[in-house]
């Protein structure tokens, strides 16, 4: 192939020539200037093929988050609203076939008898509304996660997070089995009435995993839902592997790092980090272990985070649970623990700020799974393969990292 470069270095050759130069300087000189061509040619190619393996990895794995929160309002006086949710356009954007759409009932101050109940159960309404908008039906074990993945359809495995609904009757796991509840998170940052166990965020007052709790994780394998011990502390972790004769999840966390940080959020978050003991403990029994970019700055630190976790447990027990949120949902968050009664968020005053959406729908959540890097510019997906391959990974470990370790875990729990 010719080149404007080697026509010009030619015709001045010729005139060199004529004029009494050495041409061998020049002849050396046009062969550099090749030789500079080729390489970066070469580099081009190398280029080329890496964003060719990285992008045929991507294509070709399931990419699931085992832990994304769906807030949907739970309080009567707010719903319905969340029938104009693009479930499968949020899917689409951040990448996912797969997500396990949790919610939690505490973000309140639950005020009476029956109210974690209620709260759960229109939280269950709201998302039904949601998936019936989208024309998604819940995933129920890991036969149906396969026949949608190979149809193409969005995976929506139905969680929740805190035992705070059962309030002390176990027989209403049952109930909630048959809504489609396939992994239940024992616990969330507020204790429940009666407490399952100890929350890792809160001083230790039940000796880790009560009674409630083993009977909870003994229900739950009889009914075939896979049981999440985010949330738990070291001691109610290590008993409620005593109990389990399943395999576990820990679906959110990080690792603990070896020298405990002493200010910012780094120390704020280190009681919700994994120490690599306990996750040891989890892979031993056959779980996996979530790892969420919280405290990662970058596709990259979040990969770097996901390798030592590998290099403490194993490539078979890791997998991905950002909790983060997958739209921009009803946030009922600052009424955390509030004693007074629950603000009505859309009353007769202000429904609609948007043609017939409710008021609040659009509102940008800086939480929202696609910004959780707000420099990246591809999906979070995509930056996560392509910063899991920067670090070493090959395309048989990225696909057990981004779902085929926890569909293992899926299939052998549910039914």
């Amino acid at each position: 192939m010719f080149s404007f470069k080697k026509v010009v270095l030619s015709m001045v050759l010729c005139l060199i020539v004529l004029g009494g130069c050495n041409p061998n300087q020049i002849a050396m000189s046009e062969e550099t200037t090749i030789k500079e061509e080729n390489n970066q040619e070469e580099k081009t190619n190398v280029v080329d093929e890496k964003e060719k393996e990285i992008l045929d990895i991507y294509n070709s794995i399931f990419k699931m988050d085992t832990h994304l929160h769906l807030d949907v309002p739970m309080e009567k006086d707010n719903m319905p609203w969340t029938e104009y949710i693009d479930l499968r356009e949020a899917m689409k954007k951040t990448g996912m076939n797969a997500i396990g759409a949790t919610f939690a009932v505490d973000y309140v101050k639950l005020k009476y008898e029956g109210h974690a109940l209620e709260r759960f159960n229109n939280a269950l309404d709201e998302i039904d509304r949601i998936l019936a908008y989208n024309n998604i039906e819940r995933a129920l074990n890991y036969e149906d996660v396969i026949k949608k993945y190979n149809a193409g359809e969005p995976v929506v495995i139905q969680e929740v997070e805190g035992g705070h609904f059962l309030e002390g009757d176990v027989s209403r796991i049952d109930d909630a089995y048959n809504r489609g509840l396939r992994i239940f998170c024992l616990l969330h940052d507020n204790d429940a009435t009666p407490p399952l166990g100890d929350v890792y965020t809160n001083e230790p007052a039940f000796g880790g995993l009560t009674t409630l709790g083993a009977d909870t994780i003994k229900e739950c394998e009889r009914l075939g839902i896979l049981v999440d011990l985010a949330h738990c502390d070291d001691t109610t972790v290590k008993m409620a592997l005593e109990v389990a004769t399943k395999p576990l999840v820990i679906s959110h966390t990080g690792p603990k790092p070896d020298v405990e940080p002493t200010d910012g959020m780094a120390k704020m978050m280190t009681a919700r980090l994994i120490k690599k003991d306990i996750a040891k403990l989890v892979a031993d029994k056959g779980g996996v272990v979530g790892i969420w970019p919280h405290l990662a700055n970058s596709p990259e630190e979040y990969a770097k985070n996901i390798k030592i976790m590998v290099d403490a447990i194993g490539i078979d027990h890791v997998c991905i649970g950002t909790d983060s949120k997958i739209t921009t949902e009803f946030s009922e968050w600052e009424d955390w623990g509030n004693d007074n009664k629950i603000e009505k968020k859309h009353d007769d005053e202000k429904k609609k700020d948007e043609g017939d959406k409710p008021a609040g729908f659009g509102k940008k959540d800086p939480n929202a799974i696609n910004h959780v890097w707000n420099d990246v510019n591809e999906n979070f997906y995509m930056s996560v393969v392509r910063a899991l391959y920067n670090e070493g990974f090959n395309k048989e470990e990225i696909a057990k990292i981004t779902g085929e370790n926890f569909l293992r875990v899926f299939k052998t729990t549910t039914k």
